[in-house]
């Protein structure tokens, strides 16, 4: 593979903490520019790690990190110009109001406040938040400060953009406008990688994969051959009323009270079922796994 392609090169990568706590143990993966991918594993695994050296949070021991095409350790302010990480923390003035910290944030990347008046009225319209723009950011709720981070990580348009659990405190409604957005960001080209633990979250939105576990990597392969070894998975959904549509029974729907549990498979997705529901106009209340595919995967791979 050229590294032409790559978005993101990691070779050996290794730190090890002034107590001597080992997080990471020579991890190697690459990410393909366009991908969409997945790194998931248990908290302490070593995944915030990876991202605090990605980002230049954290100093790396030893190894190499090559972010669209620039060394870290010759390039650094190249690299990091294409690198954003959306953490799970809210980390913006909350007096400030919603148009000024996006607006903030181009002029750490020298883009005038002009310049970037386009690209900040075009995601906080996508992300739902135009129409709040001149409100104090504590007035918003957690969802939107949540998508309120994703504008503001996109106005410089980075190469790739991490996402650390991004729709923790987000309701079900949001979550899924949260995944229409992010995929036509990928469909642009924008390369995302993932951290999450809700594990249908990254089987809907990714198409590639690594576990980390221990400051390892345990395995690294494309979502869709990994579902075609395992059963298939079963998703109990809470709707807000009994379901007595047609339209789920490809799905081998049971319904019980206002519960319907869905068939989940290679060939059927959450996503298609989630859309049949809302078009035969149900709303989702809640949804629970009653089986995992990726789950099971994930703890026979971290032996936990």
């Amino acid at each position: 593979m050229q590294k032409s392609e790559l978005a993101l090169s990691i070779k050996n990568l290794t730190k090890t903490y002034w107590n001597w706590t080992k997080a990471l143990s020579g991890i190697t993966f690459d990410i393909k520019k366009g991908d969409f991918f997945a790194l998931l594993g248990p908290n302490g695994a070593g995944k915030s790690t990876t991202i605090g050296v990605i980002s230049g949070l954290v100093t790396k021991t030893s190894g190499q990190v090559i972010i669209g095409g620039h060394d870290l350790d010759h390039s650094w302010a190249e690299a990091r110009m294409g690198v954003w990480v959306v953490p799970q923390e809210f980390n913006f003035g909350i007096f400030e109001k919603v148009y000024d910290i996006v607006i903030a944030q181009a002029g750490y990347y020298g883009i005038s406040r002009k310049a970037a008046a386009p690209n900040a009225e075009k995601y906080l319209k996508a992300l739902g938040l135009w129409e709040k723009r001149n409100v104090q950011a504590r007035t918003l709720s957690g969802g939107m400060k949540r998508r309120l981070m994703i504008a503001r990580a996109l106005i410089h348009d980075p190469i790739v953009l991490i996402l650390d659990e991004p729709t923790a405190g987000v309701d079900l409604e949001l979550r899924h406008g949260m995944y229409t957005f992010l995929r036509e960001m990928n469909e642009s080209g924008m390369t995302i990688i993932l951290t999450t633990h809700y594990l249908e979250e990254a089987e809907s939105l990714c198409r590639n994969m690594a576990i980390i576990d221990a400051g390892m990597i345990r395995k690294q392969w494309p979502i869709r051959e990994l579902l075609a070894t395992m059963e298939d998975e079963v998703i109990t959904i809470d709707l807000d009323k009994k379901y007595t549509g047609q339209a789920l029974e490809k799905y081998a729907p049971k319904s019980e009270g206002d519960s319907v549990d869905v068939t989940i498979s290679s060939k059927y997705s959450l996503d298609d079922a989630i859309k049949i529901l809302g078009q035969e106009g149900y709303k989702i209340i809640s949804m629970k796994p009653k089986s995992g595919r990726l789950e099971e995967f994930f703890l026979k791979s971290t032996k936990k």
